[in-house]
């Protein structure tokens, strides 16, 4: 008998069935096993998809702004509108990626060692199968929206705090970098406590073995069905492991949001940092050239 305070990490449709109380238990479990390498299953196909995400994102919004403005008439674009525009790209994102975030999470929900390749894990099942938790994805392009106005209202407390504070004759009050990303962390991490529960769905609807039409067992195919319906899913995690089910995982989760976005800036800092370096040195190459020349 599993003590109630174990945490049940179940792929769905799998025929087993292992037990974590919390992330420390399953890194001790890979490294214990030598499966370390098995950490990074679908680590390819998740950089495929933010590779394709990114391109199909950036060009959506691009041609969504622009479509705005032409018919619009408008040189500007409100923050409403904004997050709508924004909202649309990420949608059309969620539409042309699903296929290879079905099969990410397959293969990273897989028991160590056993994860398939991607043409593998794509072509089981049919095609409605690469495209489970769509409706799920879709809902989750509001996660940005979520973000922008909570890092927006934060930033708007705190600067009236310290405008409170600061003399009227004194220089505008400006948030310094490590202020930005310190809120920019929290926002994140707010808007991924609020769409979690709709996370850990998603990702067991897609963990879910896909139906076999050869199968002739009725309850079996009952069964199936049922572990790819919101409705199923959310009734399982209820029934099994209660409300704080929703929010098994979140702990990983909001690490990697927290390195992701920590990293995003230290490599952005750093790019700048080069960027400047390179344009003075070209620029610096072109006035001695320059000098060179009058002087001949």
């Amino acid at each position: 008998m599993v003590n109630e305070n174990t945490v049940h990490h179940e792929v769905l449709g799998s025929q087993f069935l292992i037990l974590y109380r919390n992330l420390s238990d399953v890194l001790w479990e890979a490294v214990s096993t030598g499966q370390v390498l098995s950490l990074y299953q679908g680590l390819g196909t998740k950089n495929l998809q933010s590779f394709i995400a990114q391109f199909v994102y950036f060009y959506g919004y691009s041609y969504f702004k622009r479509l705005y403005l032409e018919n619009s008439g408008s040189k500007s674009i409100g923050t409403k509108v904004n997050l709508i525009l924004a909202a649309g790209a990420g949608a059309c994102t969620a539409i042309v990626t699903q296929p290879l975030d079905t099969a990410s999470s397959r293969m990273q929900t897989s028991a160590f060692g056993k994860s398939k390749g991607l043409w593998k894990t794509l072509t089981e099942g049919t095609l409605s199968d690469a495209f489970d938790g769509l409706g799920i994805s879709l809902l989750l392009t509001s996660n940005p929206a979520i973000q922008y106005t909570v890092f927006d209202q934060l930033k708007q407390r705190l600067l009236k705090q310290k405008l409170k504070k600061a003399d009227h004759d004194s220089s505008p009050v400006v948030q310094s970098a490590f202020t930005a990303f310190f809120l920019g962390a929290i926002s994140k991490s707010i808007a991924t406590f609020l769409t979690y529960p709709a996370i850990r769905c998603k990702v067991m609807i897609q963990a879910a073995d896909p139906e076999d039409d050869d199968d002739d067992d009725k309850t079996k195919r009952a069964q199936s069905k049922s572990r790819k319906t919101v409705s199923g899913v959310v009734s399982a995690i209820w029934r099994r492991e209660g409300i704080l089910g929703f929010f098994k995982g979140l702990d990983a989760q909001i690490t990697k949001t927290m390195l992701s976005s920590a990293l995003l800036l230290m490599i952005k800092e750093k790019i700048t940092a080069i960027t400047w370096v390179l344009i003075l040195a070209i620029r610096r190459s072109l006035l001695l050239r320059n000098g060179r020349l009058k002087n001949v």
